[in-house]
């Protein structure tokens, strides 16, 4: 009887104790909220804190999990950080290929206004600014960055380029970009910072074209 008793009683606890239930491998049904509740905190406490301030006890604690869950979905800090970049710069990553179809000679224009376009939605912009101040102001973050940027988004357009030096072009295209970002976004000097987009386009995409496929 107090076997069974002690049963029961570990059993009816044992919901309720969300500590000790976050502590294992949680059910199947709840990984993909846990993880994105974590990815969310995540992109929020380096968006506030920056990379070096935040901790993964601090993303666990505004997830509302242990900290042992999060170290199970993502391993470190920096782990944490590159998925948090990688889900921020999804759209593009996806653009990438975008970027590559149709005329090479229209190439410069399709990037132009992909990047333009991801920084003029307030929905990508915050994220984006969140791990590009990261990146300025630590090496570790500024390392994820550029592995990420630079495997999977300037590597995959210079090899469609077909010309010498079609690494350097990609990255002088998106220095081009970079620069208009920083001080458009992150700076905001004027009149650049209100000036509009479709303007802003137009005047960049001939120079990005430039880069990359200029002689």
């Amino acid at each position: 009887m107090t076997g069974a008793t002690a049963s029961d009683s570990a059993g009816a606890s044992a919901p309720g104790d969300g500590t000790a239930r976050r502590r294992g491998r949680p059910p199947r049904t709840e990984s993909v909220g846990t993880r994105d509740r974590i990815l969310d905190a995540a992109r929020e406490e380096f968006s506030v804190r920056g990379y070096e301030k935040t901790s993964v006890r601090g993303i666990a604690k505004a997830a509302g999990v242990d900290s042992a869950l999060v170290h199970h979905y993502f391993g470190t800090k920096e782990q944490v950080f590159e998925a948090a970049v990688e889900v921020a710069f999804a759209p593009a990553l996806a653009g990438a290929d975008a970027v590559l179809e149709g005329p090479l000679d229209e190439a410069g224009e399709r990037m132009t206004r992909m990047i333009i376009g991801l920084w003029e939605s307030p929905v990508t912009r915050v994220p984006l600014l969140a791990i590009v101040r990261s990146a300025v102001n630590n090496e570790t973050a500024a390392g994820v960055f550029r592995r990420l940027i630079a495997g999977q988004v300037l590597r995959r357009i210079a090899g469609q380029l077909d010309l010498p030096d079609a690494e350097l072009r990609a990255e002088l295209a998106a220095a081009q970009l970079v620069g208009v970002l920083m001080i458009r976004y992150v700076i905001r000097m004027e009149p650049l910072a209100s000036a509009d987009a479709e303007r802003i386009v137009e005047r960049v995409a001939p120079v990005v074209q430039g880069h990359l496929t200029g002689r």
